[in-house]
């Protein structure tokens, strides 16, 4: 994937941001698989603040995990994957789903939240204003490349950079990027999806393929 797209700058002027160390809690959501995510409240809206982990849609259909590339590549229904294909990476990266896994009607969301649209990403970078990336990332350098720059975490949301899996199956960009989807669609084979990157505090929104394996964070209906 190449980091080509917009990038939402906003003025000072609409910064609405909680600049203390305890962001407010909007508390846990357990999901189909008895995962529990702590959740952040971000503006009018309550984030989860990790990524999602669930193999089963909401009703306990079994989500397929495809690790092999060519299959991977010529998908048209929903999956998911491990990062790199290693169970090792799920307790921090979660797990990575296709477009289609997203917008299956089956919901791949717990009861009572849902995947982001787009202009609920848009909402959400709006509100964080100027160096809105900085403020979803988490800081130092651990996982993140150096320098992670204007990484504060100063909303809870502690976004990572877990990368992608590309639409042939690769893996790449593990400690550069963070790229979480969106349930909008750009076009017949492309959507939008949401990008913080270890060298920039803004958010870039970019229309990419479908089949893309990202990373997904879930809202609160």
């Amino acid at each position: 994937m190449i980091i080509i797209g917009f990038v939402l700058f906003f003025s000072d002027s609409c910064k609405k941001d909680n600049s203390n160390n305890n962001p407010p809690s909007g508390g846990t959501v357990t999901d189909i698989d008895g995962n529990v995510y702590q959740t952040v409240i971000i503006g009018t809206q309550t984030w989860m603040a990790s990524n999602l982990k669930t193999t089963k849609y909401r009703n306990g259909t079994q989500i397929p995990n495809v690790a092999d590339s060519v299959q991977w590549s010529t998908l048209t229904t929903g999956a998911y994957c491990n990062n790199n294909n290693d169970p090792n990476t799920v307790a921090l990266y979660g797990r990575f789903y296709n477009y289609h896994a997203v917008t299956d009607s089956n919901n791949i969301a717990p009861a009572g939240w849902h995947v982001p649209s787009d202009a609920e990403w848009t909402t959400l970078v709006t509100y964080l204003g100027s160096g809105a990336g900085g403020k979803l990332k988490s800081t130092g350098t651990t996982y993140w490349n150096s320098p992670n720059t204007g990484a504060t975490n100063s909303t809870g949301f502690s976004g990572l950079p877990a990368g992608d899996r590309s639409y042939t199956g690769l893996f790449h960009y593990v400690g550069m990027y963070g790229c979480w989807w969106s349930t909008g669609a750009s076009s017949a084979t492309n959507a939008w999806e949401y990008v913080t990157e270890y060298n920039s505090s803004g958010v870039t929104r970019l229309a990419y393929s479908m089949g893309l394996g990202l990373s997904v964070r879930c809202v609160k209906n």
